[in-house]
């Protein structure tokens, strides 16, 4: 019986354990996806456009990591896509203004 129950236990610690190893996994990149929209709403304010394009494209591809909540990621990766299509433009303030809707979502997971 003890061996019974000691397996069980066993059993339950790895499977929780598992869980948040992928938890952590998925607020890491996250976490990423954030500062790569920070950093690139400050190259913008820099007005560099270049270097903040180079950001908002390592957050897509942090992004796409992201498994779980498909329809905020969807959300944020609209956000981002549009953010680049008007950083093509040089308009700063509608720029700034998606990646901080992209951020906002990003945040929330």
């Amino acid at each position: 019986m003890n061996l019974i129950k000691k397996a069980i236990l066993t059993f339950s610690m790895a499977i929780s354990l598992g869980a948040t190893n992928v938890a952590f996994a998925e607020d890491a990149k996250a976490a990423e996806v954030v500062a790569h929209i920070e950093a690139a709403i400050a190259e913008i304010n820099k007005h560099d456009f270049n270097a903040a394009y180079i950001h908002e494209k390592a957050a897509r591809s942090a992004s796409d990591e992201i498994v779980g909540n498909e329809v905020a990621v969807k959300k944020g990766l609209d956000s981002l896509i549009k953010a680049q299509i008007i950083g093509k433009s040089a308009d700063e303030p509608k720029a700034i203004e998606e990646l901080n809707k992209a951020l906002e979502i990003y945040k929330s997971l």
